[in-house]
């Protein structure tokens, strides 16, 4: 006898897949949404009431499973100090990057970053499970993802580890996504694609899609979907703002909203992992923004337009290279590009000689 939970559930999941499939009716993806119960894989959650306080959201309360089937990222383990560090993301994102695989049934997948083990189920809808691999750093994920993926019949092969390594024992793989922010593509990774490989991963604030043409080699252009994924985790030194005041500062005439709006994408490119802030007035108007990256380089332009920075990195001039770079506007993500080959990664703007920066993995 079938609970009327899971009527619900299968009802949710019918008018889920056809919202997502309103921009996308041939999606041969749409038919995994509607089959793989999500709420397997966010049995909670938690939300931020109005006063920023974390509270969590279970099966069984109100709204849980209406909020599972909306298209909202959900955020699933906090740390210590009530910072997200796992999410099961945006599902229209989640299908935007699984339609750019171009994938094939009996396609052998590899995905960087587990997770809920969400996006590895709805993969193996369509793959078959023998045919999808994922991995996370973190061994609690892949515990819970695991007791997750019991609750269904997909069985993807999971395990813990770094996912930048790949999983040479199953390779070569015909398709590659990563749900984690990268600062490029893993050359392991790429040395486990089969030729005519698509490698799907979100770079900066951005999901770039290339085509492997070789040993180390592929080139492709990011989508024109924003995303925002959580970083691998890594040591970082906090901001030095206190150091800033000994600064003298200089004129410049960058508008505090072009670091916060219209540069935010590019800028996620040319400084891998930079943070960001803002300061504002007591009429809510924005006084002054700051910039860090991981190495303790720091810049902070007041509203005046005085700048100061101090570091390793130069982080108010990359800014104005890039005010420069683009004068007007905020650049479309699809007019972006990246080039990989054995010796580097770079990602260009509109053709491949154009403006360009180096990928690194030590960078911001």
């Amino acid at each position: 006898m079938t609970a009327p939970n899971d009527l619900a559930s299968a009802a949710l999941r019918a008018q889920f897949a056809a919202a997502l499939g309103e921009e996308t009716r041939s999606s041969r993806w749409l038919a995994a949404f509607a089959d793989v119960p999500r709420e397997h894989f966010v049995p909670r959650f938690y939300r931020q009431d109005g006063r920023g306080h974390w509270y969590e959201v279970s099966e069984g309360d109100p709204g849980h499973l209406e909020a599972v089937y909306s298209d909202t990222a959900l955020t699933t383990q906090l740390d210590a100090h009530g910072v997200p560090t796992s999410s099961s993301s945006e599902p229209r994102l989640m299908l935007a990057m699984l339609d750019a695989l171009d994938a094939e049934p009996g396609h052998r997948l590899f995905e960087l970053g587990l997770g809920t083990g969400y996006n590895a189920a709805l993969a193996s809808s369509l793959l078959g499970s023998d045919n999808v691999v994922s991995v996370d750093v973190d061994p609690d994920l892949v515990r819970r993802a695991r007791q997750h993926l019991a609750r269904g019949r997909y069985r993807p092969h999971v395990f813990a580890g770094d996912g930048v390594k790949g999983c040479p024992d199953r390779a070569p793989y015909d398709r590659i996504i990563a749900t984690a922010a990268l600062r490029r593509i893993p050359p392991a990774l790429l040395a486990q694609a089969g030729a005519g490989a698509v490698v799907v991963a979100p770079i900066g604030f951005g999901v770039a899609r290339c085509v492997v043409s070789g040993a180390g080699e592929a080139t492709g252009r990011f989508l024109p979907v924003p995303a925002h994924f959580m970083p691998r985790r890594r040591p970082a030194m906090a901001p030095d703002f206190a150091g800033l005041e000994a600064e003298a500062g200089r004129a410049t005439s960058v508008p505090v909203t072009d670091v916060l709006d219209r540069l935010k994408f590019p800028l996620s490119l040319a400084l891998p992992g930079y943070r960001s802030c803002s300061w504002l007035d007591d009429a809510g108007a924005v006084t002054g923004v700051g910039l860090w990256t991981e190495d303790g380089s720091t810049a902070t332009l007041h509203a005046s337009g005085k700048a100061r920075q101090i570091g390793p990195q130069r982080l108010w001039d990359v800014v104005e290279e890039l005010v420069t770079a683009f004068p007007d506007g905020a650049p479309a993500r699809e007019d972006f590009g990246l080039t990989v080959t054995p010796a580097e990664q770079r990602v260009w703007y509109g053709e491949p000689d154009g403006v360009s920066w180096p990928l690194q993995w030590g960078r911001g």
